[in-house]
């Protein structure tokens, strides 16, 4: 997310897609049934098993994880939201239309529809008013907004997080169903599109500045929703329906309207479990039982079986993002760029694929910005140019040559630093992470491999520089929405990189990359994408990272279940799955 979003799955135990692929065409999307949107049953239970763990946030200003974002979505009506039939353009959900840009493309005009209400306890109308808090809290350290780079260009806003709260003049409510953003830049194309984030929900400030105003905010466990799904409460608005790493239920909003929404909204209840068993267990259960579907892909060794068995259970999503080790600049050894190379030239990403599968879910990448996405082919296509990036399986030949270029005549890394990993505790993740492991070792290096819970492994860990994490071991990033800038900037920009939240996990800090997105960002059409193309070619060049996967996701479901995934998230969409009739 794409949309984080940021995301990051669980990955499996080592599978051999060449032994037992389940069909020859897998790699390019093989026997997955075509994704359709069937009418579905009103009414029912459906249960979700998360294996990977619980979401980040529930809050929509501090949530940029893509689990966090299915929930949310579930739970609140954004001003644009993707439906499942257009992964390109967002629909109008608690917008009235289409955003409108002004020619000098310097202010956003966003009209809401009136007598869409929040959930209990709040219970009244919503206005503009709560969206441009919505907007003002995300930038403030006790929320910690982490995707601020596509929104600091509103007049008035910080670059980063401030301590205090700020009412933004670059943010006006002439009444209460019209809201105007003015922005420093003309980036208003980029900045419309951006309001599909989780940021663009309403927050009720009445209700909420006195939880906002503790550091963290504690709105958290108090979230007020005004989507089809709401988590219980009580009559202080707490969160009786949400036990931190067990379990979320959602129930029906009783403030929704459903002649206000495009989204059916089919089922009366889901319980999530996201303290259930292992990936294996959990996706057995799936697949056999009824009612339930999958947070995350299955293990490896049953994407194989799933075109045999379980024809009308599972979907690909398309790639729509990409899974990588980044390698943290800013940590000895791998301030060397000749390191990097080496590594990176040495290192046989086809056997991480492996571990999540193999050919079966991803094409092994040659730069970041993955197959079928704008400015693909501006950043080479399938093809490279960089010697340390041509051999999926490694070359220790060409990363001798960059090691002896570092300094190490062996050919081999001959320092004493100790490379400290942090990774799922789950498989695929935990296999994917024992490969780089063993990859690492190979070339020289002592590596001190941690296991923690999913969800932990960004909040607590990769995410905090001040961790001093080498290599996160389980990491993926997930389109915003459909734009190379939200693949590119969050995740390699320098002046993204932050002491909390921090989404740069490698902390490239390059001003020439900098300067070039800067420059990037304020362009359109064909020339925004040649741009973007050349950035990507431009960081790929600087081996910040080892992208093994241009990810295709696959969602399983039991038997008697409608599973609708939405390609902008790449997960099932709760708010069109359903119990078949």
């Amino acid at each position: 997310m794409s949309m984080l979003a940021v995301l990051m799955f669980a990955v499996a135990a080592c599978g051999d897609d060449d032994s037992d692929s389940g069909g020859s065409a897998a790699s390019d999307g093989g026997n997955a049934p075509t994704q359709e949107v069937p009418e579905g049953r009103q009414g029912g239970k459906l249960t979700e098993l998360a294996p990977s763990g619980d979401v980040d946030y529930l809050d929509p200003g501090r949530s940029y994880y893509q689990f966090g974002f299915q929930v949310i979505d579930a739970m609140h009506k954004k001003l644009y939201q993707f439906a499942p039939d257009d992964p390109e353009k967002a629909k109008p959900d608690l917008a009235e239309g289409d955003p409108q840009i002004s020619a000098d493309k310097k202010t956003v005009t966003v009209k809401i529809k009136k007598g869409v209400k929040f959930g209990p306890p709040v219970n009244r109308e919503v206005t503009t008013e709560d969206v441009k808090y919505a907007f003002e809290r995300f930038f403030t350290v006790n929320v910690g907004g982490q995707y601020t780079t596509y929104f600091n260009m509103i007049k008035g806003a910080p670059d980063s997080n401030t301590k205090e709260f700020k009412e933004f003049e670059g943010i006006k409510t002439p009444d209460p169903y019209t809201i105007v953003f003015e922005l420093d830049k003309p980036t208003g194309v980029a900045f419309a599109a951006a309001l599909s984030l989780p940021i663009s929900a309403p927050v009720p400030k009445d209700f909420a500045k006195k939880f906002d105003e503790k550091n963290p905010s504690t709105y958290n466990t108090h979230v007020v929703a005004t989507g089809p799904y709401m988590i219980p409460n009580d009559a202080e608005g707490k969160l009786t329906g949400y036990s931190a790493g067990k379990s979320i239920k959602l129930v029906r909003n009783p403030s929704w309207d459903k002649a206000k929404d495009f989204k059916p909204a089919y089922l009366d209840e889901i319980d999530i479990r996201t303290g259930s068993s292992d990936a294996n267990v959990a996706a057995q259960q799936v697949l056999t039982g009824s009612g339930r579907i999958l947070d995350t892909n299955p293990p490896a060794q049953i994407l194989p079986r799933l075109g045999r068995q379980y024809k009308d259970q599972y979907v690909q999503v398309p790639s729509g993002g990409f899974r990588w080790f980044p390698l943290n600049q800013k940590l000895k050894p791998f301030d060397d760029l000749n390191v990097r190379k080496a590594v990176l030239a040495g290192f046989d990403r086809d056997a991480a694929r492996k571990a999540r599968g193999g050919k079966f879910t991803a094409d092994i990448p040659t730069h970041f910005l993955p197959p079928e996405f704008p400015g693909f082919e501006e950043a080479g296509g399938f093809e490279t140019d960089l010697d340390f990036l041509k051999n999926p399986k490694g070359d220790m030949a060409v990363a001798a040559k960059y090691f002896k270029a570092a300094g190490y005549a062996s050919g081999k890394y001959e320092g004493d630093e100790e490379i400290y990993m942090v990774t799922a505790n789950a498989d695929p993740g935990k296999a994917q992470a024992e490969v780089a492991k063993a990859q690492l070792e190979k070339m020289g290096f002592k590596v001190r491999l941690r296991a923690v819970p999913q969800d932990a492994t960004y909040t607590e860990y990769c995410q905090v520089p001040a961790k001093k994490v080498h290599v996160c071991g389980a990491a993926g990033w997930f389109k915003d929405f459909a734009d190379p800038q939200s693949m590119l900037e969050p995740t390699f920009k320098g002046s993204e990189i932050r002491a909390q939240g921090n989404n740069n996990l490698g902390q490239l800090d390059d001003p020439a990359v900098d300067k070039a997105m800067d420059e990037a960002a304020v362009l359109e059409g064909e020339a925004r994408l040649k741009a973007w193309g050349e950035i990507d070619k431009q960081i790929t060049a600087l081996a910040p990272a080892i992208p093994f996967v241009w990810d295709k996701t696959t969602l399983i479901w039991s038997k008697d279940v409608n599973g609708v995934s939405n390609p902008n998230n790449s997960l099932l969409d709760l708010t069109f799955t359903s119990l078949k009739q």
